[in-house]
């Protein structure tokens, strides 16, 4: 397949996990990708998997400052940008809600919620032309015990998607997906010595695994999506069937 020949991808926290995943997707499709994260040994490390038609940025999502780096960078290297996925998130907190301190709630809110938002505002400022994809959850559909504040975040960005995809309308669309646990470094926390157990209430009888999250996302970004826009695709194994966020 070749649906991103010629088209260029930004694609934020994507050194590893689902967003690595989808940048090999779409580099594998023939497109061109620009990656961003926190640490520059592994944006190498990646750039390096990737091949010639990736190049990356290091710096926080949530910095104004590398922001501007980055798109001063597509500008540079590509001239355009086609395609932006907001992959980036964190969850620094668990617990209940009323046990969350401020500072890492704000912390949630600014990296998940408010630094999409301003990725995007700076991607439709430099000529976005096709398409966008937000990384939700979900714990954003449904109650998350224990990750009730990242869900908080991510039934935010669902919205987000909403508001976005109508206003931005018909020059973008804008979608998300909402996966349950993928077997990332991110959330090791929710199986690592328990995976048999944590699997067992998935239809499916498996956790995901990014490449079922980067494949929906390709689609999405794609013209084989051209009709869809402010949905939420559920990626879950089945989970919700039983009422799992």
């Amino acid at each position: 397949m070749d649906r991103f020949t010629g088209r260029t991808a930004l694609i934020t926290g994507a050194s590893r996990g689902i967003g690595l995943a989808i940048a090999q997707r779409i580099v594998a499709e023939g497109g061109s990708v620009v990656i961003t994260a926190r640490k520059q040994d592994e944006l190498n490390a990646a750039v390096a998997e990737l091949g010639p038609n990736a190049s990356a940025v290091a710096g926080h999502a949530d910095d104004p400052d590398h922001r501007v780096a980055v798109f001063a960078h597509i500008a540079e290297r590509h001239g355009h940008l086609d395609h932006l996925v907001n992959n980036a998130g964190i969850n620094p907190a668990y617990g209940p809600l009323l046990s969350v301190d401020d500072e890492p709630a704000r912390k949630i809110f600014e990296v998940n919620v408010l630094a999409t938002l301003a990725w995007t505002r700076e991607a439709v400022a430099a000529g976005l032309q096709r398409s966008v994809v937000n990384l939700a959850s979900i714990a954003g559909l449904s109650a998350a015990p224990g990750i009730g504040l990242y869900g908080v975040s991510k039934g935010a960005v669902i919205n987000l998607t909403i508001q976005l995809a109508h206003e931005l309308a018909p020059a973008l669309r804008v979608n998300a997906v909402a996966p349950a646990v993928v077997k990332t470094r991110f959330a090791r926390a929710l199986y690592e010595g328990n995976e048999e157990q944590a699997a067992s209430v998935y239809t499916l009888g498996r956790l995901g695994e990014p490449d079922d999250v980067a494949g929906p996302v390709a689609f999405l970004l794609s013209d084989d999506a051209a009709w869809i826009t402010g949905q939420t695709i559920v990626i879950d194994g089945g989970a919700m069937l039983h009422g799992i966020g």
